[in-house]
């Protein structure tokens, strides 16, 4: 991630003129600009460049329908303006806050950026988090139990991340869907047991994730 300037801007675009107005725009307020023309390998360009913030071309047809959701996971935590043509409003609401409808100028593209930014900087940067012999540093995002350091996925660091930040308290699958996945992400809740299993077979023996029968699942500190 780029923590000079305005930050670095991964702009997924398939026309080169839109994408190259879109770039000088940007790079007038200060942010460093990388554009990927392919929208199939946007999942990969944001896992790679780790932007601030990602501008993802929605208007195309033919386009996945899963691809807002593969590009916000694999972005996160940076957030994704969209960029939409007429939405059904279920739809819009399942992209998020951060959208811009065409057509528009690229001042107003330029200021949703910015927007995003403000709105997904955190207030103070989040200390290590301790459960038992489990370790994780959301900076870093390295995850740690007893001696032993832990690899995980994206979402599965994100997902454990939640369950460490609220030690004790018991959360439906459906609210771990929203949290770790985000509003609207169209997983099923079938998909949460798949990660938290996966978690404890990382974890070992030692793994502080418990299941709440009928319920959900609780992380005891």
């Amino acid at each position: 991630m780029n923590t000079d300037g305005g930050g670095l801007v991964l702009v997924v675009e398939h026309d080169p003129a839109v994408a190259e107005l879109q770039r000088r725009y940007l790079a007038r307020e200060g942010f460093y600009v990388e554009i990927e023309p392919d929208p199939a390998r946007a999942p990969a360009a944001a896992r790679r460049s780790r932007p601030d913030v990602v501008v993802l071309d929605l208007s195309a047809s033919a386009l996945p329908a899963d691809l807002y959701r593969r590009v916000t996971e694999a972005a996160r935590p940076a957030p994704v303006v969209a960029v939409t043509g007429p939405l059904d409003p279920a739809i819009a609401r399942a992209l998020g806050e951060h959208r811009v409808d065409r057509p528009f100028g690229p001042r107003v593209l330029v200021a949703a950026v910015a927007e995003a930014l403000r709105h997904c900087a955190p207030a103070e940067t989040p200390g290590p988090l301790r459960a038992g012999p489990l370790a994780l540093d959301p900076r870093s995002r390295v995850a740690v139990i007893g001696d032993r350091r832990v690899t995980l996925t994206v979402t599965e660091f994100d997902l454990l991340e939640f369950l460490m930040g609220n030690p004790g308290r018991v959360y439906t699958r459906e609210q771990l869907l929203d949290a770790a996945w985000g509003p609207g992400a169209g997983a099923g809740s079938r998909t949460v047991d798949v990660h938290v299993a996966q978690l404890r077979a990382k974890l070992g023996e030692r793994n502080p994730i418990r299941t709440v029968r009928g319920v959900g699942y609780v992380l005891d500190a």
